[in-house]
């Protein structure tokens, strides 16, 4: 009885007036909300939009595709639009081609940045500080400057249209290593001197110790290598010269171009196929994506 009295009480009791500087307070508070849900939803639309637009075009008929105003949802699914793509060019070889390239080159990157990162936080060398600024120039130097000088050593090496000579040259990577090495020095000395104490050695401290801790770091560096080895284009295109060391993207463009006309659908639908394994790969490892962007700070 007390306890509801005491609760009747409260109920009954006139809250206080907010004055004018609260309730001015509270709008403002409310229209940055409103204006920060609204911004969320146009980039939601922004990003979504194309790739709805890309799935409802792959089952499209080529009129519908070119209708005007755009039909945003297909009047007759068409199915055959995948069967076609797969069946335009050698798709199977380019799979294959692409999850061999893929998971071998992103197993020996994200191993290789391991290494580095590790060696540059754990391990004292001579000319250590020199080496890192090396490898923050590595970040500068954009890709294609490096296209020709790799071309002809993998041209002397007679790896040209080889899986090695489509892997080795992305087998390191400086983003990563500079990621991954920014992670390990927010790990405490303590962990580090706990394994010295229990007579681990270094590979004993890395693996048991140091990537454990590491691993939402390791899968950000891991997705990020497997998203851009998957769609590399200018490398594949230019290292190989055979339809049967192809890769997906390459096949994109042999689809889009081997009819007199484009066929819109099976370019879509073509294209579903080459962004579908990695999408589910991103939605799998996305929270470890946000924890590794997101955890520690750089430590100097």
């Amino acid at each position: 009885m007390t306890v509801t009295t005491e609760k009747a009480a409260r109920a009954t009791t006139p809250r206080p007036a907010l004055s004018q500087d609260d309730r001015r307070h509270r709008l403002a508070h409310g229209s940055r909300r409103f204006l920060l849900y609204v911004a969320l939803v146009v980039v939601g639309v922004l990003m979504v939009g194309p790739l709805y637009w890309l799935l409802s075009s792959s089952l499209k008929t080529a009129g519908d595709i070119r209708s005007f105003p755009p039909v945003w949802w297909p009047h007759k699914l068409e199915w055959g639009n995948y069967r076609e793509a797969w069946q335009s060019a050698p798709f199977g070889n380019f799979f294959v081609n692409s999850l061999i390239t893929t998971f071998i080159g992103t197993t020996l990157e994200v191993l290789n940045a391991i290494l580095t990162a590790y060696a540059f936080v754990f391990i004292r060398f001579p000319a250590k500080r020199f080496l890192f600024a090396l490898l923050l120039a590595a970040l500068m130097v954009p890709g294609h400057v490096t296209l020709l000088p790799s071309y002809l050593i993998v041209s002397e090496l007679g790896w040209v249209n080889t899986y090695q000579g489509l892997i080795i040259p992305g087998a390191a990577s400086a983003f990563g290593a500079f990621l991954l090495r920014q992670q390990m020095l927010t790990l405490p000395d303590e962990l580090i001197d706990a394994a010295k104490v229990d007579g681990a050695g270094h590979l004993r401290r890395l693996f048991k110790v140091v990537l454990p801790v590491s691993r939402p770091m390791v899968i950000t560096v891991t997705v990020v290598s497997l998203v851009s080895k998957w769609n590399d284009f200018i490398w594949p295109l230019v290292v190989t010269n055979t339809d049967s060391m192809r890769t997906l993207p390459i096949g994109l463009v042999m689809i889009k171009s081997s009819e007199g006309y484009v066929n819109w659908g099976a370019v879509m639908g073509a294209t579903v196929f080459v962004v579908l394994p990695v999408l589910i790969v991103f939605f799998i490892a996305q929270r470890y994506i946000v924890a590794g962007l997101t955890q520690g700070a750089v430590k100097g």
